[in-house]
């Protein structure tokens, strides 16, 4: 699957010229300096496809950690044992013990408002299993099952994994958006995030680049540039 996966990736990029991709980041970029937000913006990768029914053939799904930081202010929570509860108060990161999920008493109104604050879980490998016990389905109804931390791992690593993971899934519509980078990161970095996750998505579609009817990039507040 590497190997194959590698190949399409060849393929892939020739679609669109590394110079041409990088005079749309500048463009994304100059826009958004043109007009500062108060907060940082995400760089948005826009996905139309095509030759595509959702009703009847089957729905990809994929994820892919990019070389580099895509969403730094992401919101993350650790549901932990005590090991990685120590280590999140240490690290100023949210967290909650069992007991802190007990006291939901799987009221599903507050669990929902619970899963809405954050963007990404992460559990010790203990809580995982008493997650659908003590909270139900509401996390995974709301597309944010945790991820496993083991005690080998740093926590600061895993949440950075986590940061730079982006997911392609088709749903109902033939269009996706996902966030590929932030306007604070260089032009090179943006540039190879988006050249990963492309390739990425490519190798996801049933026909390849025939499934691709566009692609768009653009910084959350400014003008999308078409790429492809």
């Amino acid at each position: 699957v590497g190997l194959k996966n590698r190949a399409r990736s060849k393929v892939g990029m020739s679609k669109i010229a590394p110079e041409f991709l990088k005079t749309c980041v500048q463009a994304v970029f100059d826009g958004s300096n043109d007009r500062k937000r108060k907060f940082t913006e995400s760089i948005e990768l826009q996905v139309g496809l095509k030759n595509y029914d959702p009703q009847k053939d089957k729905r990809f799904a994929g994820q892919i950690k990019l070389n580099h930081v895509a969403r730094p202010t992401m919101r993350i929570c650790v549901l932990g044992d005590a090991y990685h509860c120590e280590r999140a108060e240490q690290e100023g990161v949210d967290f909650k013990t069992a007991d802190g999920l007990k006291s939901f008493n799987k009221n599903k109104k507050l669990i929902k408002k619970f899963a809405a604050q954050y963007h990404a879980f992460l559990a010790s490998d203990s809580m995982i299993k008493q997650i659908p016990r003590l909270l139900g389905p509401g996390l995974n109804k709301a597309g944010k099952f945790p991820t496993l931390i083991t005690q080998a791992e740093s926590l600061s690593a895993k949440m950075d994994e986590l940061k730079s993971t982006v997911k392609f899934q088709l749903k109902k519509v033939l269009c996706m958006s996902v966030a590929i980078g932030h306007v604070n990161m260089d032009i090179g970095e943006a540039s190879d995030n988006i050249k990963l996750a492309i390739n990425f998505l490519v190798s996801l579609l049933k026909k390849n680049w025939q499934n691709v009817k566009s692609l768009h990039i653009k910084s959350t507040m400014g003008k999308s540039q078409r790429i492809y």
